[in-house]
């Protein structure tokens, strides 16, 4: 991160009756050797600490303390430091000045950085990986000690009800990690995991209270360490859900301001528009940039002011934290058209010269393309130049699959949507990037989109796993979860066996029904074919144009070619072969992955109704 990473003091007076003199650092603790030699500090101490006039660093080789600020709030400073690649891990001492030039003194641990870093810790996520997002407290109840917290704002727990806690936890997650290897699942991507100290819906984890506190009912910082380890220890990657643009209303920053300049404010409520086409319409007015990128996103989450240089810095020094301290190989950017800009560029510049192998991709749920592509890496010679590696692509989820499996064969329908809105690629630096994704915590479940047709079930599942970018699966899918978005808290409902009480248990083969493990058994053996088949993650893809209903398209290395033939016809089809010669041309047989059997390329190929074939060419 260029410039001061400001190490904010955050010196907050609360009641009297809470006060407390020990103030709490955020981040608690930092590393030498960061490639990053500025640091900016985060201390909450309410109190007799209160007012601070300066600060003082007993000397430390390495370590320079650069200046202090003050806020108009005087429970607030801002301390910079400077860490010299020769310092050594060890307790800092600061002596918090106040009037009379006296103050107590604070310790500040450096602490040695963990070893493995690109080997076996933060290695990133690659389109080798399978990714799968769990929204944890509907996931799996590992310790019903954590289930409710004493103090906490929000002390449901009802699994009947969708808008209450559940329960699910990390500990959870951790004691399913084999299901989810066996499944062929690399990486997890959990919804954040932050504290959410809110009177209500603190399910989903987007209204954030605490940045350096992993919240207690799912275990916290504890069962996320034991979590992470455990996954690393597999071979297998985390990916954690960052959340930029707002906090919730709880949040300490915004209960007690540093000044009126860190959050988006007006004489009266004003919400997003939710319309992103004004970031890069020509025409557009600045009031609707503005209402677009200040308003609130809902009036639980107040927006933070990313222009502010103190804000900005808080933010990208605990992104920096929260991946050397959790070991993160991957981050997911919530709402991503939604935060400043061009603070998002320095935010991820920050992560990648840190580590350059991380993988970001942030959520643009956005229609077009064109809209979509203006938030990634481009190829456009435009204003604001994104350099964000990848984003969550909507375009070939709401204009890709989901109307080639719904919409009858047209000009511009069906499968030919699919193929158009691939054909679009051009725009990104690299699509290879893009997280795929049949459905999310966000929208209907992809069995009931589909008409819970088992036929197209497979087919979709098949698409995901042999198409360009990394695969995203959400949890359940596997095992036919549906439920339509209408409200979202259908789609998020509790992994049948993840409680011990739970009637019936889909992590087993016994508790799935006959309909359940075909879907699962097809989805592992794809899945685990996949991470062995480098042509499906790293090799070209190649498409035709669709004829007939009929879309064919390949994945291809110099070692191996995968053929795809999606029938998205309600009858079966005879295609002729001479058209795809191109990639057919010295294979004589192929095997079909998902029944493994093997059959000899002619001069046409039948495929039955509403069927993928994915077929491994042989000579």
């Amino acid at each position: 991160m260029r410039g001061i990473i400001t190490f904010v003091c955050a010196l907050m007076l609360v009641s009297s009756a809470i006060a407390q003199d020990t103030p709490r650092f955020y981040p608690a603790h930092w590393w030498t050797g960061m490639k990053s030699q500025q640091l900016q500090l985060l201390v909450y101490a309410p109190g007799s600490t209160r007012g601070v006039e300066s600060v003082r660093l007993k000397p430390y080789t390495g370590v320079q303390l650069k200046k202090v600020h003050r806020f108009k709030n005087r429970a607030y400073i801002a301390i910079d430091l400077e860490i010299a690649a020769t310092a050594k891990p060890g307790q800092l001492q600061l002596k918090f000045l106040l009037k009379g030039d006296v103050g107590p003194d604070f310790k500040y641990e450096l602490k040695q950085r963990q070893p493995g870093i690109g080997t076996t810790r933060i290695k990133g996520i690659g389109t080798e990986d399978l990714i799968y997002l769990i929204m944890p407290d509907r996931f799996s109840n590992g310790d019903i000690t954590n289930d409710r917290i004493p103090g906490m704002l929000d002390q449901s727990l009802n699994r009947k009800d969708i808008w209450a806690r559940h329960g699910g936890d990390l500990k959870g997650v951790e004691n399913n990690i084999g299901y989810l290897q066996d499944l062929g699942v690399t990486a997890i991507w959990l919804n954040p995991v932050l504290e959410n100290d809110m009177a209500n819906r603190t399910e989903h984890g987007y209204a954030i209270t605490n940045h350096y506190k992993v919240d207690p009912r799912l275990g916290g910082a504890k069962a996320y360490h034991s979590l992470i380890d455990a996954l690393h220890a597999r071979g297998m990657k985390i990916i954690q859900d960052a959340v930029y643009n707002h906090v919730g209303i709880n949040h300490f920053l915004f209960k007690d301001l540093p000044d009126s300049s860190w959050f988006h404010f007006s004489k009266k409520y004003i919400n997003t528009t939710y319309k992103d086409q004004v970031l890069m319409d020509p025409y557009a007015a600045a009031d609707d940039k503005k209402r677009m990128s200040d308003g609130w996103f809902v009036p639980s989450m107040p927006d933070l002011n990313q222009q502010n240089e103190f804000v900005a810095n808080f933010l990208i020094q605990h992104a920096l934290w929260c991946t050397e301290e959790f070991g993160l190989d991957g981050w997911r950017i919530d709402t991503y058209a939604y935060n400043d800009l061009a603070f998002m560029n320095r935010c991820n510049k920050a992560l990648l010269d840190e580590y350059p192998q991380l993988h970001i991709f942030g959520e643009t749920w956005v229609h077009g393309t064109l809209n979509q592509s203006y938030f990634a890496a481009n190829h456009f010679d435009i204003p604001y130049k994104s350099n964000l590696p990848g984003v969550t692509d909507f375009q070939l989820n709401l204009y890709g699959i989901i109307p080639a499996l719904t919409q009858p064969f047209g000009w511009t329908e069906g499968v030919s949507r699919l193929y158009s809105t691939t054909a679009n690629d051009f725009v990104y630096q690299d699509p290879n990037r893009n997280v795929i994704f049949l459905d999310n915590h966000d929208v209907s479940r992809i069995f009931s989109i589909l008409g819970e047709n088992i036929p197209k079930m497979k087919m979709a599942i098949g698409w995901l796993l042999t198409y360009r970018g990394i695969p995203q699966l959400y949890y359940g899918t596997e095992t036919l979860m549906k439920n339509f978005a209408n409200p979202d808290g259908l789609v998020r409902e509790d992994f049948p066996g993840g409680w011990k009480n739970d009637s019936a248990n889909k992590f087993t083969a016994s508790g799935r029904t006959t309909a359940e493990n075909e879907i699962f058994d097809y989805t592992r053996k794809l899945a685990n074919y996949r991470k062995n088949t480098p042509a499906l993650h790293s090799g070209k893809l190649m498409q035709y144009v669709p004829e007939d209903g009929v879309y064919v398209y390949f994945r291809y290395n110099d070692q191996k070619t995968i053929m795809c033939i999606i029938n998205s016809n309600d009858q079966p089809k005879t295609i002729a072969t001479a058209r795809f010669e191109e990639r057919l041309k010295g294979f004589g047989g192929a095997t079909d992955i998902a029944t493994g059997n093997r059959f000899t390329l002619k001069d046409s190929m039948s495929l039955p109704a509403q069927s993928l074939l994915i077929a491994d060419l042989q000579p």
